[in-house]
């Protein structure tokens, strides 16, 4: 049971790193490049999942990477992908929510289905 709360904590703590990482992107993309946020989106999630796949093999599951596995990760992030994007387009376009801080609501939502894919893909638990 511990090792649950302690892999859901190195879990949590890989996401905001995940975060920090999409964000900028999807900063640098918007502010600096001047793209539209969609594609913005689209280019840090990508960049953040990369990154992510790997500090979660090393870091919070202890699993060596491999090829199928890094095959299979997506799966963890289709959902999570279309979630968020839904969530991101209703945030800016229905809610009026501010472009710069619209991913951080769609990010909260998914992190539970997120967390549940992953372990099964990653684990097989």
């Amino acid at each position: 049971m511990i090792n649950r709360y302690s892999r859901l904590i190195k879990f949590i703590v890989v996401g905001v790193i995940n975060t920090f990482n999409y964000y900028f992107v999807y900063l640098l993309l918007l502010k600096v490049l001047n793209i539209s946020y969609l594609p913005s989106h689209l280019t840090g999630f990508v960049a953040s999942f990369i990154v992510s796949y790997f500090l979660n093999c090393y870091f919070v599951y202890k699993v060596s990477p491999t090829l199928k596995k890094f095959i299979q990760f997506p799966l963890t992030q289709i959902v999570n992908m279309g979630i968020q994007t839904l969530l991101l387009f209703i945030f800016v376009e229905l809610l009026h929510i501010d472009k710069v801080y619209a991913p951080f609501p769609a990010l909260i939502f998914t992190i539970p289905i997120t967390y549940l894919v992953t372990t099964y893909i990653l684990t097989k638990e």
